[in-house]
């Protein structure tokens, strides 16, 4: 009873409810552990902490829609925040993920000419797909320009989105395509949730949090679609939401693909990145735009002249070109131009002060806010500022921590999106029989052998390419890596496909070598 009147009261009377609280941490006899730190409620620094904290719908998924919006206007009115994604997206994704077949050749009794053979065959297949923009529902994008769509979607909204339906277009041997939609999209029928067992359009729904149909145990069932944006201006045709269900019933392929993660348990929509620094974001934008200004006025620093007499004319020069007037419509605008003359009424006086722009403090303040919005986005500010002043030490120690989180993000996003639709393509292939692959579709672990695949993205950067590739070379030779892994780490490339390669080049080099050779027996002989 006591623990239900004292959230009764913090509910009714929040200040009531933490004097209370301080009331009952006075009484204490021994207090221990965080009493005496983040749990205190007497200290002055912690009195004045408001907080509140429930379950991830409350805290996560009710505020989402503005913390989306909020994230858009940043990236595209904040330089900072449009760098902060543009790098991630960048160093993760960049011209695309690049997938490399990796056959379990053993577990399906082939030996390595066949994998190699199989794994060629499938290539060349894929780049037919993928390369096309008839991969893309929309028909604009390649399968490697979506990868870059969807990433940066999950980054700016929280989450994205990719539909998988089936259309025929000539030209292309297959049917599968990609539909990349907006996470505004994915919203509850009406826009409003449904948090008790009801009927919605004919199906039985337990409860649709953000468009996301969960059952009594919390796992998803379906999503809801709906046809175009809840906030388009342009697009007027009436809202209507398609229940898409997360698996097919009978196959289990997933039917929409949800790119995101998740921060805590229950949670089925993701946060925009920006979200924690958003706020510190908006205010430095607005101070960047205030010393701007400054520094534009003072750049214009204009005269002020005082007459005499009401009927002089106006001095020479005064004239401030007419694309830099401003409205006209309010009368306290003054016109400054750089160099400009300006007329003041009788008895009218003006002071100048020391402009002292630029602030020479700017920098400096600016780089600590970039430090602190850098360690919660996980980007170091050298990598940020793309600027790597300091040593050699301290750049690559740098590089190296950023590309953690890179190899994480490019990790995830592998499973959520690209190796998804690889598996789709490959169903596809095999039952167009384009690609052989016995048993592919009567035992699941035979599927897998055959659809496992590594992703290979952008390479590191390397600020002393003569020391990384001996460290590459001593890694393969102690075997604690392999030729495959070095090459996809370095260039981005395949070690297989390099060695192809060569082997061409070298046949190559050995014919104009036999020319020159015969050429020059003949000159000899001569």
């Amino acid at each position: 009873m006591g623990k239900r009147l004292e959230k009764a009261i913090a509910a009714v009377a929040p200040q009531l409810a933490l004097k209370r609280a301080a009331a009952r941490q006075a009484l204490k006899i021994v207090d221990s552990g965080y009493d005496h730190y983040g749990a205190n409620l007497l200290k002055r620094s912690m009195v004045g902490w408001n907080f509140t904290s429930r379950d991830a719908t409350s805290d996560i998924e009710v505020n989402l829609d503005i913390l989306r919006q909020r994230s858009r206007d940043a990236y595209m009115g904040v330089p900072l925040a449009t760098g902060a994604l543009r790098t991630l997206r960048t160093n993760t994704i960049a011209s695309g993920l690049q997938p490399t077949p990796q056959i379990d050749g053993d577990y399906l009794n082939m030996n390595p000419e066949q994998v190699g053979e199989l794994q060629a065959q499938i290539m060349r297949e894929f780049r037919l797909w993928a390369n096309s923009p008839l991969c893309d529902a929309d028909r604009i994008d390649t399968f490697y320009q979506l990868q870059q769509l969807a990433f940066l979607g999950w980054l700016m909204n929280g989450d994205s989105f990719a539909l998988m339906p089936m259309r025929h277009d000539t030209g292309m041997p297959y049917d599968l395509r990609v539909r990349v939609i907006e996470a505004d999209r994915v919203c509850s029928p009406n826009t409003t949730d449904v948090l008790e067992p009801t009927t919605v359009q004919g199906y039985a729904v337990y409860r649709i949090m953000n468009g996301v149909e969960t059952d009594e145990s919390g796992a998803v069932k379906a999503y809801w679609v709906c046809n175009r944006h809840p906030g388009s201006v342009l697009n007027t045709a009436p809202m209507k939401w398609t229940r898409v269900e997360a698996f097919g019933e009978k196959t289990g392929r997933p039917n929409i693909l949800h790119v995101m993660t998740r921060e805590r348990a229950g949670q089925v929509r993701g946060v925009p990145l920006l979200a924690p620094v958003l706020e510190v974001l908006k205010q430095l934008g607005r101070y960047t735009e205030a010393e701007l200004s400054a520094a534009v006025i003072t750049a214009a620093f204009t005269v002020f002249i005082e007459k005499e007499e009401a009927g002089a004319p106006p001095p020479i020069g005064e004239v401030v070109p007419d694309p830099l007037k401003l409205p006209t419509t309010d009368s306290t605008n003054i016109e400054l131009a750089p160099g400009a003359i300006i007329d003041l009424n009788p008895g009218e006086k003006i002071e100048t002060a020391s402009p002292n722009r630029p602030n020479a403090k700017f920098e400096a303040f600016y780089d600590a806010m970039v430090k602190q919005i850098g360690t919660a986005l996980e980007i170091p500010p050298e990598v940020l500022h793309k600027a790597f002043n300091s040593n050699y030490s301290a750049a690559r120690g740098a590089l190296n921590e950023f590309w953690r989180v890179c190899d994480m993000n490019r990790g995830w996003f592998v499973e959520k999106f690209c190796q998804p639709i690889y598996v789709a393509w490959f169903s596809e292939a095999v039952a167009r029989g384009r690609i052989n692959a016995p048993g592919f579709f009567n035992d699941p672990l035979t599927a897998q052998a055959y659809t496992n695949c590594r992703w290979n993205g952008p390479a590191r950067t390397n600020l002393n390419p003569v020391q990384e590739v001996d460290a590459a070379e001593r890694r393969v030779a102690a075997g604690f890596s392999t030729a495959e892994e070095e090459t996809a780490q370095m260039t981005g490339g395949s070690y297989a496909a390099n060695i192809r390669q060569r082997k061409i080049e070298a046949q190559m080099r050995k014919e104009v070598d036999d020319i020159a050779d015969a050429q020059q027996n003949t000159q000899g002989n001569k």
